[in-house]
């Protein structure tokens, strides 16, 4: 059996990264840690790892791989998640109905948040 155990963002600015995505997943950071790599977890211990590394890397758009973050209510967590440092990000060939908004970290790293507000497969 595979389970994937830890999603890794790359990152410049850790202190700023950890601030964030700790914020924005509700998430901790596992000590001790290194100066150019954490790795962030649940605080109820569900759901997959998110680690933090300190790496040079050229930035994809599209990317080729982003998170889809799933909310009970997508307005109030688009406004917790700019008020983060979050950015939403303007795309001409999204949808009139699509269930998802495009935003980005205070670094640029791509993710959606969806109106997951009434499926019945969402828990948190």
């Amino acid at each position: 059996m595979i389970v994937v155990g830890s999603i890794v963002i790359r990152v410049e600015n850790l202190e700023r990264q950890k601030a964030f995505w700790t914020a924005a997943l509700d998430y901790v950071v596992r000590v001790p840690h290194d100066d150019d790599f954490a790795l962030l977890h649940a605080r109820d211990g569900r759901g997959p790892n998110v680690s933090l590394n300190v790496m040079p890397s050229g930035r994809t758009l599209p990317p080729r791989i982003h998170l889809d973050l799933y909310a009970e209510d997508q307005t109030a967590e688009i406004a917790r998640l700019s008020g983060l440092g979050a950015r939403e990000v303007q795309w001409d060939g999204r949808p009139a109905d699509a269930d998802y908004v495009i935003m980005e970290d205070p670094e640029g790293n791509r993710f959606c948040v969806i109106d997951a507000a009434g499926w019945s497969g969402f828990t948190r």
